[in-house]
This record gives C-alpha cells, sequence and structure tokens, in this order.
C-alpha cells in the first residue's frame, strides 16, 4: 500500500491546470476557491466536474440546482491562484470581479469561462464530486497557468 506522501507526489507528476470555482451564497455574497480537480465529463448534455474537499467552507454552497462558475486561469494569474487558495474566510476582498451571464461571479482575464448547474454531488472520501452542468461558455486567448510536482509553470511555445 502506498504512503499518502508517495500518492500525493505520484499524482503531483500529472500536469493540471488551475481554475477558480466560484459561487454565490444564499444572501448574494461571493466565494471562490482555487482547484485543479476539474474536468469535461460529457458533451450531450454538456457536464463538467470539479472535487472540494469535505474541509473547505465554500462546499455548503455548492448544493444541487445551485449555480456556480468555473475560471480557467491565465498563466500571469499566479495571484489569482494563489489568493483562493489561501484560508481567508472573505475570499473576495479587493478582488474584482462581474457578474456573468446567470448572475454568478466571474474573474476577468482568464482563459475560459463556464457558468453551470450544479446536477449533484457524490462523496468520496474526504472530497465530493460536484458535477455541473454547463449553461454558458466563452473562451479568450492566452496560455494556461499549468501545475506540476508541487509548481506553478508555464506552457512553453
Amino acid at each position: 500500500m502506498s504512503s499518502e506522501r508517495q500518492f500525493r507526489l505520484a499524482c503531483g507528476r500529472y500536469s493540471t491546470g488551475i481554475v477558480v470555482a466560484t459561487v454565490l451564497d444564499f444572501e448574494g455574497e461571493p466565494h471562490g476557491i482555487t482547484i485543479n480537480s476539474f474536468t469535461s465529463v460529457s458533451l450531450t448534455p454538456p457536464l463538467i466536474l470539479v472535487c472540494l474537499d469535505h474541509k473547505t467552507r465554500v462546499l455548503e454552497h455548492f448544493q444541487p440546482g445551485k449555480l456556480f462558475g468555473i475560471n480557467v486561469l491565465n498563466e500571469f494569474q499566479r495571484e489569482i491562484s494563489d489568493h483562493f487558495a489561501s484560508h481567508k474566510r472573505e475570499r473576495f476582498n479587493g478582488v474584482e470581479w462581474k457578474p456573468g451571464g446567470t448572475g454568478v461571479p466571474m474573474l476577468p482575464q482568464g482563459l475560459a469561462f463556464l457558468e453551470c448547474r450544479v446536477r449533484n454531488s457524490v462523496p468520496a472520501g474526504d472530497h465530493d464530486i460536484v458535477i455541473g452542468e454547463v449553461l454558458e461558455a466563452r473562451v479568450e486567448e492566452g496560455k494556461p497557468l499549468i501545475y506540476f510536482a508541487g509548481s506553478y509553470r508555464k506552457l512553453e511555445s
């Protein structure tokens, strides 16, 4: 059996892009979290998934039927990634954002923007797998912020 550290190191050898998942709480306040466990699931219907740790406070806002956003970060948005990965309670303080077409918080200057509705979530170990149906999608030009082996990287051209 592999140790938790070895498992983490092995998974870290898979390079991933970085996204910030955003959501409004029941009072209309924005919340967000940096995640790299994000993938497309289905084209018809258009579905994505994100994995959220049970310990994160933002998980409570990802309920069935709730709207949320996915912001795929650009290579120069490392500070945004770090900011939303922090343990700060008010992660949107001092962060520029606009409501998307569905009203969810969307961050400027990213590579792609998805507005989704939570279809369902599935407990899986210490995380929940949140499946979202994509309602709106938009893309911009640029290069992705990459995470590999515990460090941010840039895509070489």
